[in-house]
Parts: C-alpha cells; sequence; structure tokens
C-alpha cells in the first residue's frame, strides 16, 4: 500500500481556521446595553471543550495527535436582567502562566514538515493559535474561544503538571473588567508501551511493524506515519482514505479484545489518559459512574457506524425532571445552551470534570465565584438580587 501524501488540503484548511474563525463575519452587535467599564460589573467564566486532551511526547516516528488544545468562556455583565456579552463589547486575552513554551518540550515542531507537508511556526499550534494571545468569538454559541493551543503537561520548570491553569482577562473599551483562571488540560500518558514492548525496538516502531504485518503496510519503511493520514479523524478533521475504517474505530475494534492480557483496572485510561492523569475526575466518577457507563465497552465505541466526537453520551440518557432540558435538541452537552443562552459549561464546568471534581484546581473558578465547588448555582454570581421565580434549565428560560 502507498502511504498517503502528508500534503493534503485538509491540513491547508486547519492552518487556516484561526483565519476564518476570527474575521468580523462572527461578531455581532448586540443592540443593547453598552458596557460601562467604570460602573459595570462582570463575571468571567472558562472552561475546555474535552476534559483532557491527550498528544505524545515524541513525534519522531508516528503521530496520533500533535500538541492542540482549546479554552473557551463567556462574559456576563451582572445585573437585574444579566447580558452575555459578545466580541463587540468585549475582547478576552488568554496566556498560561507557568506553562509559555512548547517547542523546546517536545519535537512536534521538528517532524511537522513531514506529518503535515507544512512548516508549523514555533509555539505555535496547527489552527494558528499560540501559547498566549486574542481569543475570538463565536456568534452561534455566544462564547469566546482559542482553539489548537499547543500546550504540553510540562511547564516552564520542568514539572508535569497536566492540569495547566490558563488565565483569561477580559477587557471592555481597553479596561480590564474581569479576571479568570480554568483548567486547560492535557496529558501524554498514553500507555502503548503495556502491550507494544518487544525488546530491541522502540514502542512506535512495534507498533508500525504490527500493522505492516497485519494489512500488509509499508509504514514502518515512511516515518513519520501519520495515522489520521489513512484512517479518518473528526478530532483533526481529517477526512481519511476511502475504503479504510476511521481511526477511533480501527483503533477500539482492535484493542477490545486484547485488553485482557494487561494488568489495568480501567482498560480505557491505558490510551486515555490516564491511571496517573485521571481523565475522569468529576462529580460522577465520585458516585460510581464510569467510562464505559457513559460510553459503552470499547467494542461498542469502535462500532464502525459510530460518528466518533459527534456520537456521544447525552445527559438526558441518565437524568431527567419535568419541565427542564438537559441539552439542546439535536446538540451534545458541549455545544449546548440554557437558562437565557448560557452555555452549559458555564455552569457545570468541562466535560470529565464537571464539579465537584476531585482535583483542587478544577474547583477554582467555583470556588471564587460562589465560595464552594461544584455547579454554580448561586443566583447572586449573575444577578445582583436572587430572582423569586423558580429557576428555569431550557434555553430561553
Amino acid at each position: 500500500m502507498r502511504f498517503a501524501s502528508m500534503k493534503s488540503p485538509f491540513f491547508r484548511r486547519l492552518a487556516a481556521v484561526s483565519t476564518v474563525l476570527g474575521v468580523g463575519a462572527l461578531l455581532i452587535a448586540a443592540g443593547r446595553h453598552r458596557p460601562d467599564p467604570a460602573a459595570d460589573s462582570y463575571v468571567v467564566v472558562g472552561y475546555n471543550d474535552l476534559g483532557m486532551h491527550c498528544m505524545q511526547n515524541d513525534f519522531a516516528q508516528m503521530m496520533i495527535l500533535p500538541p492542540f488544545n482549546t479554552v473557551r468562556a463567556q462574559v456576563i455583565r451582572r445585573g437585574g436582567s444579566p447580558d452575555i456579552m459578545n466580541g463587540s463589547d468585549i475582547q478576552i486575552g488568554y496566556s498560561l502562566p507557568g506553562n509559555t513554551h512548547s517547542t523546546d518540550k517536545c519535537n512536534f515542531w521538528e517532524f511537522a514538515p513531514q506529518l503535515l507537508g507544512a512548516n508549523v511556526p514555533a509555539d505555535t499550534g496547527v489552527t494558528g493559535f499560540r501559547m498566549s494571545g486574542a481569543m475570538s468569538y463565536d456568534a452561534t454559541r455566544r462564547d469566546f474561544f482559542a482553539q489548537g493551543i499547543p500546550v504540553t503537561p510540562i511547564n516552564d520548570n520542568g514539572i508535569e503538571n497536566p492540569y495547566t491553569l490558563a488565565e483569561l482577562v477580559a477587557k471592555a473599551q481597553g479596561t480590564t473588567v474581569g479576571v479568570t483562571q480554568t483548567v486547560i488540560p492535557v496529558s501524554w500518558e498514553m500507555s502503548c508501551n503495556l502491550c507494544h514492548n518487544t525488546p530491541g525496538v522502540s514502542t512506535a516502531t512495534d507498533i508500525l511493524r504490527a500493522h505492516d504485518q497485519l494489512h500488509s503496510t509499508q509504514l514502518e519503511a515512511h516515518q513519520p506515519v501519520m495515522c489520521a493520514s489513512c484512517h479518518a479523524d473528526n478530532a483533526l478533521g481529517a477526512p481519511g482514505q476511502p475504503g479504510v475504517s476511521n481511526l477511533s474505530s480501527a483503533m477500539h475494534s482492535a484493542h477490545a479484545s486484547r485488553m485482557s492480557a494487561i494488568n489495568i483496572d480501567n482498560a480505557c485510561y491505558a490510551c486515555h489518559p490516564g491511571i496517573r492523569t485521571n481523565c475522569q475526575r468529576d462529580v460522577h466518577a465520585a458516585n460510581g459512574v464510569t467510562c464505559t457507563s457513559c460510553h459503552g465497552d470499547m467494542a461498542a465505541v469502535g462500532n464502525p457506524t459510530r460518528n466518533p466526537w459527534v456520537t456521544e453520551p447525552r445527559c438526558a440518557d441518565c437524568h431527567n425532571r419535568s419541565g427542564f432540558q438537559f441539552e439542546e435538541t439535536g446538540k451534545l452537552y458541549r455545544d449546548s445552551k440554557g437558562h437565557q443562552g448560557v452555555m452549559c459549561y458555564t455552569c457545570h464546568g468541562s466535560p470529565h470534570s464537571i464539579g465537584p471534581a476531585s482535583t483542587q484546581t478544577d474547583n477554582l473558578q467555583a470556588n471564587r465565584l460562589q465560595g464552594h465547588g461544584g455547579t454554580i448555582n448561586d443566583c447572586r454570581v449573575c444577578h445582583i438580587t436572587t430572582p423569586t421565580d423558580p429557576f428555569p434549565h431550557r434555553l430561553g428560560d
């Protein structure tokens, strides 16, 4: 099998994402109260789109995922009738104090030309966002984002920390009106070596060699290899090759029957970080809800009819309450809004770290806003006084 070229059109689209998403067409004029930095008070709440991103620490032979993380935020003007601020009202800058550079922490940038067919500037992600900068505004969601930040789990002092804090500074008319910190999680605790450990060769060589033997490919001879060049991957927007299974299906289906060979309590943590990292660290885990409780077993996740990152469990699969809506119709938690357009994340937290989390860094933001962890359920975080009407849990109410 001829190995696919790395210079495919979707990489060019990836490199242009930040430019496309940042254009003025995404900004909307509110047509309502104009922010007054001297008189108004604001609430800034940040969140992560996934709850735990994973990456590799070595790209010399293969790439499953590049350094890629996303932080999002909403800004709410407090009042009797709080307003959600938009991109013409507010600008947000992001930074990662204590984790300001990545190029010297892994070799992705060295091998990016071979993997992606293009150079990636130092400390820059594949979508153009850097380790600090300005967030863009998403008018559909009514929140701000920085997508594809190339953060690693090693801070500037060389200490491993998968729960890096991003600092978000909101400004109106050039005046700082709000600051928050939120976890931008990443880990490279993908333990492929638990199975791929043939003596005398690297873990990556063992993987590529096994693939060649099973599928008559020539990956070992064409290093470095990017898995998504053949296997479609929604996480990267990679279309893959016709007739080749998507990456999620290939990975989960191939390993589902083999996990009993390793001694690990949670088989998911062999790849999804991890035993030390603790990807699932939320209120669900504290109540005995495991990965498979929501996602199903590996065979179910590997079902070729499943659309990865789109076919996901919904809150309403388990939660129900008369008059309440737990996601918008046809949308997942990560894309849903409720209560006058507030993103679900804003009150409940990031997926897999929905509060109260077992990690104190994940609880910092809620503690600062309302004095305790967990769901932001003190109405006075946004309202000047506690409303007397019953709390609605639906979009538009």
